[in-house]
């Protein structure tokens, strides 16, 4: 028989395999052994009163099966569609109004382990926002931008702040389907009534609601914490690290922070680094202390801080498997409550910080962000007074990566021209000329229900040989940076010579890097930016631009699917549809969607599909803007890319570098 793969990421299936000759369960077993119900994985399924659970399954071609109330597989599938957007969207903007209290909390000095770091972009935004800024004290605007952030939540009418930040064409596509979210609370409250029981049976209309509430999070929540994390902890820039398993040291406390809010993480960037933490921990025995991340807060302090990252959504039981894990602290979304049984098979210590998100046999070690710095102490002395408990066995991995990450929207801009002349003009250029055939945002989980990160390894290679410039959030992100993708040297290997000619000249990797899974909000600033640049298309829409999540497995990437499809970009999950039971919801999220917003979203389980209708979706768009026909290594008159060294050159021509944007 031949053996099941579990993992493309080699170190990844190392683990699983000492794991099962120990037999110590993972996710990756459970999923083997777990199979979906078919009913409920197609969307036929309805458990939302107690007349149910009522299990839709087609009795003939002729006569469709209905619930006991009526409602038809479409309501349904809808409804369930629905639903998992609301869930999305309320995790990604319960985590952003968090970063807004804390951004009110240090401006007016309440949380005094924090301050305002980049004052530059807490000055755009402030812009943004009409608040002034000018002459005024720094914590003055902060807090009056905090304010403004936090009105966006509870408003029950009018319009979230950061919509003007969208073309106006694609302004005018969501007035006139009436997608316009009011405030974030309204439309979850809203999306969550018509769902109840005997409200809204209308696909379409229950559709538009998951565009809707979607675009609360996408517009509002996701950016409102992406924001905002800049102004608190810095705006990305390209920092040097690495990834996979082999960052973690055998001889010195190794520490693990996992989740997806960056607050408590940045102050255990601090801690970890006090001579007094580093000479407590070598009291213990230990040369050091050694703090790495995982999943989405992995992503935060990776960009900011050029910490190592263990992977993302599947690696988190293995980390704990290579037995060298003292302690691993989390906070809210995708952990798994199997870590803490199997953080009793070794020494690691699973220690909760949120009241949101407790597991029993876990460790619980309350976050607050007025004590931030004493909390990030507790948690940092806990984990090196666990590193004499240490055991020998595990499946010690040495394996690991470089990574280039901290691609933010500003960079990007400053990357292609500097202080002084940064904008999009040269992407936009690039992508006329053919150099740059599209891009696409490589984004979403990693699921065991595949071989993990194995789709995302696939497409990002045939995609950038094929000029394809890749924006990268999330796992997928940790998917790419585990396989050694993060790197400009990637180009020179595999990127087709467009691409590759573009990224030479930039210094840059064919994968950039944004950052965690709230970041996929800076691929809507970015292609609103490209828009307002001019040169191809006048909104969203249109683009030559594609997202994917290959390996999807939670609510929060069909929030993001469904704001990146009313925006205007065409979206390709991987693995089997959740609405394949109603092809008039299938229908409507294909191609109504793409008629009315020029976006859309399919559910394809193979992956050559999948790359053959990204490649098509660009090259339609590319057509359609009346483009150069991409071909390979042939390209247009365009403007002179620079590289680094000449934009430096201009740039002490003219004022010494002021900073990135």
């Amino acid at each position: 028989m031949d053996k099941v793969i579990k993992s493309a990421n080699e170190a990844a299936e190392k683990i699983i395999e000492w794991s099962e000759e120990h037999k110590i369960e993972t996710c990756f077993d459970r999923a083997q052994r777990m199979k979906p119900c078919p009913i409920g994985a197609s969307g036929a399924c309805c458990k939302i009163c107690h007349m149910g659970p009522c299990r839709l399954v087609r009795a003939s071609s002729e006569e469709e099966t209905t619930g006991v109330c009526g409602a038809t597989v479409s309501t349904i599938s809808a409804r369930n569609l629905l639903r998992m957007a609301v869930a999305g969207s309320a995790a990604h903007s319960d985590h952003a109004r968090d970063m807004a209290f804390t951004l009110l909390a240090a401006a007016e000095g309440e949380a005094k382990d924090f301050a305002v770091k980049d004052v530059r972009k807490l000055y755009r935004v402030a812009g943004i926002l009409n608040i002034e800024f000018e002459g005024r004290p720094v914590n003055d605007v902060a807090r009056d931008v905090a304010l403004k952030l936090i009105e966006d939540f509870g408003r029950q009418k009018g319009e979230i702040n950061f919509i003007k930040r969208a073309p106006k064409k694609t302004i005018e596509r969501w007035k006139k389907w009436g997608i316009i979210p009011r405030g974030v609370d309204r439309e979850i409250a809203e999306a969550m009534h018509r769902t109840h029981m005997g409200v809204d049976h209308d696909p379409d209309n229950l559709l538009l609601s998951a565009l809707k509430v979607s675009l609360a999070d996408g517009w509002g929540g996701s950016m409102i914490s992406t924001d905002i994390t800049d102004i608190l902890f810095g705006t990305p820039a390209p920092v040097r690290s690495e990834a996979s398993f082999g960052i973690f040291k055998e001889d010195e406390v190794n520490l693990v922070v996992h989740g997806h809010e960056p607050s408590l993480a940045e102050m255990i960037v601090d801690v970890v680094n006090e001579p007094e933490m580093i000479e407590y921990a070598k009291s213990k025995g230990a040369k050091g202390i050694n703090l790495g991340g995982m999943c989405c807060t992995a992503n935060e302090v990776l960009m900011r801080h050029g910490i190592p990252t263990a992977g993302g959504f599947t690696n988190q039981e293995l980390a704990i498997l290579t037995g060298l894990v003292d302690a691993i602290t989390v906070d809210v979304q995708c952990i798994m409550p199997s870590l803490a049984e199997l953080s009793k098979k070794f020494h690691t210590k699973l220690i909760t910080t949120s009241y949101k998100a407790k597991t029993p046999g876990a460790m619980h070690i309350q976050y607050d962000e007025h004590r931030a710095r004493e909390i990030a102490r507790e948690i940092v002395r806990t984990a090196i007074d666990n590193f004499q408990n240490r055991k020998t066995e595990g499946s010690h991995i040495s394996d690991k990566f470089p990574v280039i990450a901290g691609f933010s929207h500003e960079y990007i801009e400053y990357m292609q021209g500097g202080r002084w002349r940064a904008s999009f003009r040269p992407l936009n250029d690039a992508i006329i000329a053919g150099r740059i055939r599209g891009v696409v945002g490589l984004a979403g989980c990693d699921n065991p229900r595949f071989p993990s990160q194995g789709l995302h390894r696939f497409l990002a290679t045939e995609l950038i040989k094929s000029d394809v410039l890749i924006v990268s959030t999330g796992c997928g992100s940790a998917a790419c940076g585990t396989a050694g993708y993060l790197t400009p040297e990637m180009a020179l290997e595999h990127a087709g010579p467009g691409l590759r000619e573009v990224c030479e000249a930039i210094g840059i990797p064919p994968i950039l890097h944004l950052g965690a899974c709230v970041d996929n909000s800076r691929i809507l600033t970015i292609v609103s930016a490209m828009a307002e640049e001019g040169g191809l298309s006048d909104e969203i829409g249109g683009m030559p631009a594609v997202g994917i999540a290959p390996e999807w497995m939670s609510e929060k990437a069909i929030a993001i699917g469904c704001y990146l499809a009313a925006s205007g970009v065409p979206v390709i999950f991987g693995g089997d549809s959740p609405v394949e039971a109603s092809q008039e919801v299938t229908h409507i999220m294909t191609e109504v969607w793409f008629e009315r917003f020029r976006g859309a979203m399919h559910f394809e389980p193979d992956p050559e599909k999948i790359l053959s209708m990204t490649l098509d979706y660009i090259d339609r768009a590319r057509e359609a803007l009346k483009l150069r026909k991409y071909e390979p290594g042939k390209f247009g008159a365009e403007r002179v890319l620079m590289d680094m060294s000449t934009r430096r050159e201009l740039e002490k021509a003219a004022k010494p570098h002021l900073g990135i944007y």
